[in-house]
């Protein structure tokens, strides 16, 4: 698969804004909770001052799905992503974005090692 196209494929939506959400269970302000967005979208795991911060999952409702840390409501740190389409990245995130070093695999098994930084690979 062409990496300029595994890279453009691989691009994940933020979250929307949580004006039309809803804190189903837990404590979503300064704890552990299950929040839900009007599109379908759930956060299960820790909260710190209304937004996702420390460990968590992140469902989307198309099927996507990260696992790993959040900082002040953004993917920051380590995690997995799991696209619905069968497109996995194990590594750092910063931003929302694959930013650090981390290994993108394609549905087929075709691997990109390296350091990515705004989701874009720039190399080994």
């Amino acid at each position: 698969m062409n990496k300029a196209l595994l890279i453009v494929s691989f691009v994940f939506l933020c979250y929307p804004l949580t004006i039309f959400a809803e804190c189903i269970k837990g404590d979503c302000i300064t704890g552990q909770g299950t929040f839900v967005y009007q599109n379908g979208d759930k956060f299960v795991g820790q909260f710190k001052d209304g937004k996702s911060n420390g460990n968590g999952t992140l469902t989307s409702a198309n099927g996507d799905k990260y696992v790993g840390e959040f900082k002040d409501g953004m993917l920051k740190g380590q995690g997995i992503l799991v696209r619905s389409n069968g497109i996995k990245y194990i590594g750092e995130f910063a931003n929302n974005k694959l930013n650090g070093y981390g290994t993108l695999t394609s549905p087929e098994g075709n691997e990109l090692k390296g350091k990515f930084k705004d989701g874009e690979f720039i190399g080994e």
